[in-house]
C-alpha cells in the first residue's frame, strides 16, 4: 500500500496541492485525473521520490517494491535490453550481477561459496529462475522479437525503447506501480495487452493518461485532483464524469424534493454499476457503487469548452478523388501510389504506424506539398478547414492578442461576437488579451479549432487535433465532431474518439494497406486477430 500525510507543494508561488491525505490500497487501479497544468505528473514524482514536499509525507507498507514508468529513452543506451528489463526489479538484478562476478573468479574462495550459496538462496525465493522467461513473455506480448534481447538499447527506435521501458516497469510483479501515460507511442496490439496485463494485475497501480477508453477499461478507481487536494472515486473515468455531472445537477437545483434526487441517483448508479459488474478486475465494484449518495460524487471546477462546427454550405456528391499519389522526402519513400475516393457523410480516419505518412498526406491534400505524381481531384462545392499537426506558424510572431488574432478569421468583426466565441473556448477576461506567442500548447489548439469552427467548412481535415488537450476538452471536440454534418478526415490515437468518430477507416503504410466502412473496435478485433 502506499499513501500520503498532509502533502503540499508550491512551484513559483503556485499551490499545487495542499494538505494531501490519500490512500492506495492493493488490488486497485487509480486513474489520477487533473486539469492540464493541475500537477498529475508533479505528483506521480513525489509518490516515486523524485521530488520531495514542502510539508508531509509519503508512506509504503514496509517491505514493498515500487515500479515506475520510466521517461529518459536514452538512460539505458550502453545496456542491453535484457538487462535494461531486468533492471527494473534492482534486488533481483543486484543479485544476479554479483552472483555472476563471484562465478566468474578465477581464484574462487570458501568465502566466495559462502556467499554464492546465499545468493542462489535468494534468487530462487525471488523466482529468478523464470525471469528470463517473464522477459520473453512481455517482449512478445509488446511485440517485440526475443532475438532483441541482446541488443543494446541504443540500436532501438524511439518507439521500441518506449515498449522496453515500460517492461522494465512491470517486470518482476512489482507491489505498487506507477504508470504516467503509458500508452503513449504504443501500437494497437501492444495498447490491448498492456490493457489485460493489468486488468490482471493484483497490486496497486496508478496511471495517468489522456485516453478516456484506456481509462474506463482498467480502472477500478479516479483519483481527482482538483481545488489542489486529491479526492478517490469509485468507479471509472466514464462514470467519474456522469456522476460529477449528475452531482452539479442535482446540487444546483435546491427546489427538487429529495425524494427525486434519490430516485434520479439511484437510476444513474444502477445503470452504471451494472455495466462496471462485468469487468473482471472490479468484481467488488456494483456492491461500493449501490451503496453512494450524493455527498459523495464528485464536485467539480471543471469547464468543457463549446465546440461546434457547422457547414455554411451543403457539399454536392463530387467531394474527393485521389489517384496514385506517391511522395519520396529526403531520399525516403513516404507515400506510394496511395488512390481512395472520398463520399459525401465520410468521417474517415488514417491509420498508420508512421505518422508522417499521414501528415504528408494531409498536407498533399491541402496544396501545403506538392506530390511527386498523382492527381488530386476535389468536387467544386467543397470549401476546407485544415487542422495542422504543427500549429507553430500560425502563432509564432505575436503580433497580435487573441482577440485580433480571432478576428482575422471571422466574417463578424464585432469585439462582442469574438470575445463571445473565445469565451465559449474557454478564454474569458484578461486571458483574451494574451499574445499569441505566450500561449501553451492547449491553448493553441482550442485557437485553432475555434479558427475551424468559424470557417463554416463542409470537409474538415485534423492531424492530431487531441493532442495536448486535457481529458475536458478531449471530450468537447469529440462531441463536436459526433454532431458535425459534413465530410471528415482525421488522424489520432486515441481509441474513445477514434470509435465514435469515424465511420471508415484507411490503414496507410506507403500505400493503402485496407480501407472500408467499420468502427475502430472492429478493425482492432481484425489486427489483434491477425
Amino acid at each position: 500500500m502506499i499513501s500520503t500525510n498532509g502533502v503540499s507543494l508550491s512551484f513559483g508561488g503556485q499551490k499545487l496541492f495542499d494538505d494531501v491525505n490519500i490512500k492506495f490500497n492493493p488490488g486497485n487501479c487509480y486513474g489520477l485525473i487533473g486539469a492540464n497544468g493541475a500537477g498529475k505528473s508533479t505528483f506521480m514524482k513525489i509518490l516515486s521520490g523524485d521530488i520531495d514536499p514542502q510539508t508531509g509525507t509519503v508512506n509504503i507498507t514496509p517491505g514493498d517494491r515500487l515500479s515506475v514508468l520510466k521517461q529518459d529513452h536514452f538512460e539505458y543506451d550502453e545496456e542491453t535490453v535484457l538487462n535494461t528489463i531486468m533492471m527494473g526489479n534492482k534486488k533481483l538484478y543486484d543479485i544476479i550481477t554479483e552472483k555472476n562476478a563471484i562465478y566468474a573468479k578465477e581464484d574462487f574462495s570458501d568465502a566466495d561459496g559462502m556467499r554464492a550459496s546465499e545468493l542462489e538462496a535468494e534468487f530462487a525465493e525471488m523466482n529468478g529462475w523464470e525471469a528470463e522467461a517473464e522477459v520473453g513473455v512481455m517482449l512478445s506480448g509488446l511485440g517485440i522479437p526475443n532475438e532483441y534481447e541482446t541488443k543494446l538499447m541504443k540500436e532501438l527506435t524511439g518507439a521500441e525503447k518506449v515498449k522496453v521501458l515500460l517492461a522494465q516497469a512491470l517486470f518482476g510483479n512489482p507491489d505498487i506501480l506507477l504508470l504516467d501515460e503509458p500508452t503513449n507511442h504504443l501500437d494497437i496490439k501492444a495498447i490491448v495487452w498492456l490493457e489485460n496485463f493489468i486488468m490482471d494485475f493484483k497490486n496497486t497501480i496508478i496511471v495517468v493518461s489522456h485516453d478516456r477508453y484506456f481509462l474506463n477499461k482498467v480502472c477500478t478507481h479516479i483519483a481527482d485532483l482538483d481545488f489542489k487536494k486529491i479526492k478517490v472515486y469509485t468507479g471509472n473515468y466514464e462514470f467519474w464524469r456522469k456522476s460529477s455531472e449528475l452531482a452539479q445537477k442535482l446540487r444546483g437545483n435546491l427546489k427538487k424534493k429529495n425524494d427525486e434526487k434519490a430516485k434520479e441517483l439511484k437510476e444513474f448508479i444502477q445503470r452504471f454499476s451494472a455495466n462496471a459488474s462485468k469487468a473482471k478486475q472490479a468484481t467488488s465494484r456494483q456492491k461500493q457503487l449501490e451503496k453512494l449518495k450524493l455527498e459523495d460524487l464528485p464536485p467539480s471546477s471543471r469547464k468543457y469548452p463549446f465546440v461546434h462546427f457547422e457547414q455554411v454550405r451543403d457539399a454536392g456528391k463530387e467531394i474527393l478523388k485521389v489517384e496514385n499519389i506517391s511522395k519520396t522526402i529526403d531520399g525516403e519513400e513516404i507515400l506510394k501510389n496511395v488512390s481512395f475516393t472520398i463520399n459525401k457523410g465520410d468521417k474517415v480516419v488514417i491509420l498508420g504506424n508512421k505518422d508522417l505518412a499521414q501528415t504528408t498526406l494531409l498536407q498533399i491534400l491541402m496544396g501545403e506539398m506538392e506530390p511527386d505524381s498523382g492527381s488530386i481531384e476535389w468536387g467544386v462545392t467543397i470549401t476546407k478547414s485544415y487542422f495542422p499537426s504543427d500549429n507553430s506558424e500560425y502563432f509564432a510572431s505575436g503580433e497580435h492578442n487573441l482577440v485580433d488574432w480571432l478576428r482575422q478569421y471571422s466574417t463578424d468583426q464585432t469585439e462582442t461576437f469574438v470575445r463571445g466565441f473565445l469565451g465559449k473556448m474557454l478564454f474569458s477576461g484578461e486571458e483574451t488579451q494574451k499574445k499569441t506567442n505566450v500561449l501553451s500548447g492547449g491553448e493553441k489548439v482550442r485557437c485553432m479549432l475555434s479558427k475551424m469552427m468559424l470557417s463554416g467548412a463542409n470537409f474538415l481535415m485534423l492531424d492530431g487535433p487531441t493532442n495536448h488537450l486535457d481529458l475536458e476538452s478531449i471530450t468537447a471536440v469529440n462531441d463536436g465532431l459526433i454532431r458535425y454534418k459534413g465530410t471528415l478526415m482525421f488522424t489520432s490515437h486515441d481509441h474513445e474518439f477514434i470509435n465514435t468518430v469515424a465511420n471508415r477507416i484507411i490503414e496507410l503504410d506507403k500505400s493503402v494497406q485496407e480501407d472500408r466502412y467499420m468502427t475502430y473496435d472492429e478493425y482492432i478485433q481484425r489486427q489483434v486477430q491477425s
